[in-house]
């Protein structure tokens, strides 16, 4: 393979990881309506707090959170509790590609993710753990967008069926 397909490769990878960052972020917006129909809010207010909230693990665990009151009903809780746990499930691989450095093998070889992560484990650090850029790996993004594709689906069936501000 020439070093023009190589990157043309690369570029297809980019916009892969462009189209997750798309779903993920689309999908995470959905919270807002979520965090106004379990806070009995209007969604300009939601707004307020979800862009407050600067992670999505926070944004999340105030979804979860407002979905264990007492006053919620177990059946919304459930369902609250399912779309969150599925969107939580997706976040590993989204970050593994947004907070990553992307490195090049200088005889050409495939490039390879680098996280920018330090495990701190009980006497050692692990750093910079590598995975290569693959067709494995373009698949678990395909997999992962659809993914995200049928959990906005979801959110927006619950939106309508417990009548949370649209």
């Amino acid at each position: 393979m020439s070093e023009v397909e190589k990157q043309l490769n690369f570029d297809a990878f980019l916009l892969l990881v462009g189209k997750l960052n798309y779903a993920w972020t689309n999908t995470e917006s959905l919270l807002i309506h979520l965090i106004a129909g379990l806070a009995g809010l209007d969604k300009e207010i939601a707004t307020v707090i979800f862009l407050t909230l600067n992670t999505t693990r926070a944004r999340i665990d105030l979804v979860e959170r407002l979905s264990k009151l007492d006053k919620i009903d177990a059946v919304e809780r459930d369902a609250i509790l399912e779309l969150t746990s599925r969107i939580q499930r997706q976040s590993a691989l989204r970050n593994r590609y947004n907070h990553c450095i992307y490195a090049f093998d200088a005889e050409g070889g495939n490039p390879h993710t680098i996280l920018m992560r330090i495990a701190d484990r009980k006497d050692t650090l692990k750093i910079g753990q590598s995975r290569p850029l693959n067709d494995a790996a373009a698949e678990d993004i395909e997999a992962a967008i659809s993914e995200l594709k049928k959990i906005n689906q979801k959110i927006w069936k619950t939106i309508l069926h417990f009548g949370y501000p649209k």
